[in-house]
């Protein structure tokens, strides 16, 4: 395996990096990831992940040789919807985040059409897991339990809105369904990926704290509260499931299990350096 890193928003290097591995997949994942941050920088965001769309897209097509491209996308781009959302609902972004998504999800199919490039478009629901940045609420609790355990922490939590709901997949089973759009796939279709079932945050919440070594005491902290919060976020993953057979196998609880243990071995590997 190979790493170079190239900056998406730079078309030249992007046009050169492409031209120079001729590949014949690109997995595009390439992106600003936060709905939070995206309500005080949606200019960065719409540059990375519209622009530097483009870009990828744009190089593939200079290059004039076969290539698939999995876009990958995200359920942001949907409207509120108090019913299971599949691939054929309504698009209306509630951030920034979810409008530079669009963008981004439309320049990718309009490319296999247009183009006629070999486009495909995932659009992942909430996903954790091992390895998350702390600036996502699960990896988030689970830091602060590790730190607690370990006495680096007064043993209260601080969180934010804790009664949304989210449908959520182990990063692990996303991983395997973005294989897997990109093998069996058709192109220039969206597969959304999801569990197909919301989970409340605060029930996440109470299944690390069962997990944890010590007591711990919670605190809502409305600073962390988000200008908008969608109520309940539930998906449809029946497309993914019948054309592709594609179905998550591991059970939320071994996912926050396997989150809180990566992060008490990180605690524990930067106290001791």
């Amino acid at each position: 395996m190979t790493w170079d890193a190239v900056d998406v928003t730079d078309q030249e290097a992007v046009t050169r990096a492409i031209a120079t591995s001729a590949p014949d997949r690109i997995f595009h994942l390439a992106g600003a990831a936060s709905v939070e941050t995206s309500w005080t920088s949606a200019v960065p965001h719409l540059r990375i992940n519209a622009l530097g769309t483009h870009h990828v897209l744009d190089a593939v097509r200079r290059a004039g040789r076969p290539c698939r491209v999995l876009v990958v996308t995200s359920a942001q781009v949907y409207a509120n919807s108090a019913d299971p959302i599949g691939e054929d609902a309504s698009l209306l972004p509630q951030s920034p985040y979810g409008l530079t998504k669009l963008a981004q999800d439309r320049l990718a199919l309009s490319s296999a059409v247009a183009d006629h490039l070999d486009v495909l478009v995932a659009r992942p629901f909430n996903h954790i897991g091992p390895g998350q940045d702390p600036g996502f609420a699960v990896s988030s609790f689970a830091r602060q339990v590790a730190r607690i355990e370990m006495g680096l922490a007064p043993p209260t939590m601080h969180v934010g809105n804790l009664e949304t709901r989210r449908d959520i997949t182990d990063v692990r089973d996303v991983v395997d369904a973005y294989a897997r759009i990109m093998d069996r796939g058709q192109t220039g279709r969206a597969y959304n990926v999801c569990s197909g079932r919301a989970w409340r945050i605060r029930d996440l919440l109470d299944e690390l704290l069962q997990l944890a070594t010590v007591p711990i005491a919670v605190e809502i902290d409305p600073a962390r509260f988000r200008p908008v919060d969608v109520p309940v976020v539930q998906g449809d993953s029946s497309r993914a499931r019948t054309e592709l057979g594609w179905t998550p196998h591991i059970e939320i609880e071994q996912t926050l299990r396997d989150t809180l243990d990566e992060w008490r071995a990180s605690v524990l590997s930067e106290q001791r350096s």
